[in-house]
């Protein structure tokens, strides 16, 4: 079974499992947007959904009997879905072992959570199972653009120098640090040399790799096919990687392998890229999402061309991409400003 079957495996039992915990009805939303949505996605608004539930049952006063029926989405207003979004910025809740969970959620959160609102909300209009939609109503939060994040030229050699040599690494780092330097090294080089998503990265197989053309067939987000393609630098790193995976016993065909000898993780990734990373920058917090961002800084300021950016990144709306690199466009103008002058 590859990587993504095997997550489509653990999302649906993980939503079977929630949807045994929310109203009924949520079952037949879940079934009737099935054919345009992925698995992913809809474990997100069973999420989304189980928080609205909890909601309205600890903090709106209804009932188990009241939430279980459709037609309590007919009582609520525009102001009750208000007073939920509201609740979204700061709430609390007490885990089984009796700690005192604190949630935050910001713009983006709250975006997501009132478009799954929204969406729930007009499958059952749509099939004329409520007579009002509030959610449509719902004004989205307004996005306050925040700096992007990305690790200059300079602090990505001293990146792969530490990979390569570990010079400042701790001890216990260090104790692992010989048996995973080499996938390490071909791992950061391969985010940072194509820009795939995390998730993408850990989901390649062996065959998936072309050296000929030196490309690998990579699942994007949401589900589709693309093969993307890599420099002499990257193809070295993997190449060096492969003649040690080639000694690693492991009944798993992944690409990278954790010290178990399995598939490697998104968090031991993530985990990994942060060990790193510290010891390179501490006024920056670094994850693999940024290494793509550095990816599609370098490129947008090499080649100017917005729509190949958004292209090798996997955007599917080019609007998204350019928003992502407007600050770039902006440094560039600012530089035009200082070339034309009007005195010698």
């Amino acid at each position: 079974m590859n990587y993504d079957d095997e997550m489509q495996r653990k999302n649906i039992l993980k939503l079977r499992e929630k949807l045994e915990a929310l109203p009924p009805y949520c079952g037949e939303f879940m079934r009737g947007i099935e054919n345009v949505t992925s698995h992913r996605t809809r474990l997100a608004y069973a999420y989304d959904l189980t928080l609205f539930f909890n909601y309205l049952k600890t903090e709106g006063g209804f009932s188990e009997r009241q939430i279980n029926d459709v037609s309590i989405l007919n009582k609520l207003t525009l102001t009750d879905l208000e007073k939920y979004i509201s609740y979204l910025n700061y709430f609390e809740e007490t885990d089984k072992d009796g700690k005192v969970i604190v949630h935050k959620n910001t713009e983006r959160g709250k975006s997501r959570k009132i478009a799954s609102l929204r969406t729930f909300y007009k499958y059952f209009y749509k099939k004329q199972l409520i007579t009002t939609n509030p959610a449509s109503l719902i004004d989205m939060p307004k996005y306050h653009q925040k700096q992007i994040i990305r690790l200059e030229p300079d602090e990505v050699a001293r990146l792969l120098d530490t990979i390569e040599q570990g010079p400042t690494l701790s001890k216990s780092q260090m104790k692992y640090y010989e048996k995973t330097k080499v996938r390490d090294f071909a791992l950061i080089s391969l985010l940072l040399g194509t820009g795939m998503r995390v998730s993408e990265c850990v989901g390649i197989d062996r065959k998936n790799i072309d050296f000929e053309n030196n490309g690998i067939k990579i699942l994007r987000k949401g589900g589709s096919e693309q093969v993307i393609y890599f420099g002499k630098e990257v193809r070295d790193a993997l190449i060096d990687y492969l003649e040690e995976r080639k000694n690693i016993p492991s009944d798993s065909d992944a690409l990278f392998l954790s010290m178990q000898n399995k598939r490697i993780t998104v968090r031991a990734v993530e985990n990994l890229v942060k060990k790193y990373t510290r010891c390179v920058t501490t006024l920056k917090n670094i994850s693999p999402h940024k290494l793509r961002s550095t990816y599609g800084t370098n490129l947008y300021r090499e080649t100017g061309d917005i729509y190949l950016v958004a292209d090798v990144l996997g955007h599917r709306d080019v609007n998204t991409t350019r928003k992502h690199y407007a600050q770039i466009d902006d440094d560039r103008r600012r530089v035009a400003a200082k070339v034309v002058k009007l005195r010698d």
